[in-house]
């Protein structure tokens, strides 16, 4: 179960087109579809079923006092190293800071329900697929968006996710709530 942020078809789309000429890449990633990307927030794993309550009411005022965030995807990155990259990701700007207040409000409404969160710093990123391990790998495939801004977008919900995994992995939607309707415009 993982709380996330969706960007809009526009912003997928236009980052897609930026990938285009890296998809064929040797030592690429394998990319993920663009209608799977999210933003996430906090990652919980398996919730018990009977706590997934109890921490749609904790995430709640979590999200409602968060303030109107307007976003967009830019630049490129990896997780791991340039020889052993992991992830590629593409980088966050525009209301960072909100959101990482977010996401730390989100994990501690988590934490007071007794769920184990990572103790590591968020990190505002969209993975756009993973390197798969002892295959030739370039780490330097995701230097080249560098420079890619794509279109600013406002957040408007944060949803809870469940994932199903499998061949074709999917999310339901536990619950949502959105984002700035309790701040005046």
């Amino acid at each position: 179960m993982f709380f996330a942020i969706d960007p809009p078809e526009a912003a997928r789309a236009d980052l897609s087109a930026a990938l285009e000429p890296l998809r064929e890449t040797p030592g690429a990633p394998r990319w993920s579809a663009p209608h799977r990307w999210h933003l996430t927030l906090l990652f919980l794993g398996a919730v018990p079923e009977q706590r997934v309550p109890r921490l749609v009411a904790a995430a709640a005022p979590a999200v409602a006092s968060a303030p109107p965030m307007t976003l967009r995807l830019a630049g490129g990155g990896r997780f791991g190293s340039l020889r052993r990259p992991q992830v590629a990701w593409a980088g966050v700007d525009g209301d960072v800071v909100p959101l990482t207040a977010l996401a730390a409000r989100l994990a501690a409404a988590a934490r007071s329900l007794r769920l184990p969160v990572e103790d590591r710093p968020f990190r505002a990123h969209l993975t756009l697929g993973r390197w798969r391990p002892r295959q030739p790998a370039d780490g330097s495939v995701t230097d080249r968006l560098a420079g890619y801004r794509g279109p600013t977008w406002p957040v408007t919900e944060v949803r809870l996710l469940e994932s199903h995994l499998g061949p074709a992995p999917t999310y339901d939607t536990v619950a949502a709530w959105p984002v700035g309707s309790s701040h005046p415009s």
